[in-house]
């Protein structure tokens, strides 16, 4: 079976596509992902990054917090990659009714995709703990301490760090998307991190595809997998208006 043509095939089809992606949709634009051999995780630092990326740190030790956020989570000079201008014409064509993204680098908005699900957050969004003002990205990456609100309060980055959970609107727009699919296209991710991962058992639509380099536990309910970069993938498809 020549799996790049039946893709083809079921996104021609389909006018109901949710695309559920993972950090292997941003590896191709130089983003470090967080379980591979090469990945975050396997960096040696003074703490491990799922300790330093977890709300207990941030609150107690948010200056080494800070270094270690601005040194690898700084995504404002990385630019979108063939995944992520695919999915914007592909929504553009109308048949993509969302994206849900457990990135947190901005970069399906850079391309111009308008309907994001922000599972994790995003670097872009940063509040005031205390006024609850809003600052920008530029404001925290170009800062050289940690960064306080003018009212004096600790800024957060608005991201989903470890002990934190997912926003609750969020989830069940997420859930509400996948839940009236026809085709769910996975790229990019283990299908490890949960609850994210779990919501894929809320689909019920005709297809299920999944894209990524590694095996998954849901490979087994997949119509089609595709062991590839998702670049390799997407750069053979055409999106037919």
């Amino acid at each position: 079976m020549n799996k790049i043509k039946y893709l083809q095939e079921l996104i021609d089809k389909s006018d109901n596509i949710v695309f559920f992606g993972g950090a292997g949709v941003s590896t191709e634009s130089g983003i470090k992902d967080f379980r591979s051999v090469d990945g975050l995780y396997n960096e040696k630092y003074d703490y491990p990054p799922e300790i330093i990326l977890s709300h207990s740190f941030f609150m107690n030790k948010t200056r080494e917090f800070y270094k270690f956020y601005r040194d690898k989570l700084n995504t404002l000079n990385i630019e979108p990659n063939i995944t992520h201008k695919f999915l914007k014409e592909l929504e553009e064509s109308g048949k993509l009714k969302a994206i849900i993204t457990q990135n947190i680098d901005g970069l399906h908005e850079k391309a111009g995709s308008k309907n994001v699900l922000l599972l994790h957050g995003t670097i872009y969004r940063n509040y005031c703990m205390e006024c609850n003002k809003f600052y920008d990205a530029e404001y925290i990456f170009n800062n050289k301490d940690v960064p306080k609100c003018e009212c004096g309060g600790l800024i957060k980055p608005d991201v989903v760090l470890y002990e934190e959970p997912l926003k609750e609107d969020v989830v069940m727009k997420a859930i509400d998307a996948i839940s009236k699919a026809d085709l769910l296209i996975i790229g990019g991710t283990s299908l490890a991190v949960y609850p994210a991962a779990s919501y894929i058992n809320y689909f019920h639509g005709k297809h299920l595809v999944i894209i990524n380099k590694d095996s998954t536990p849901y490979d087994m309910r997949a119509d089609l997998v595709i062991n590839d970069k998702l670049g390799n993938v997407f750069g053979n498809i055409t999106v037919n208006k």
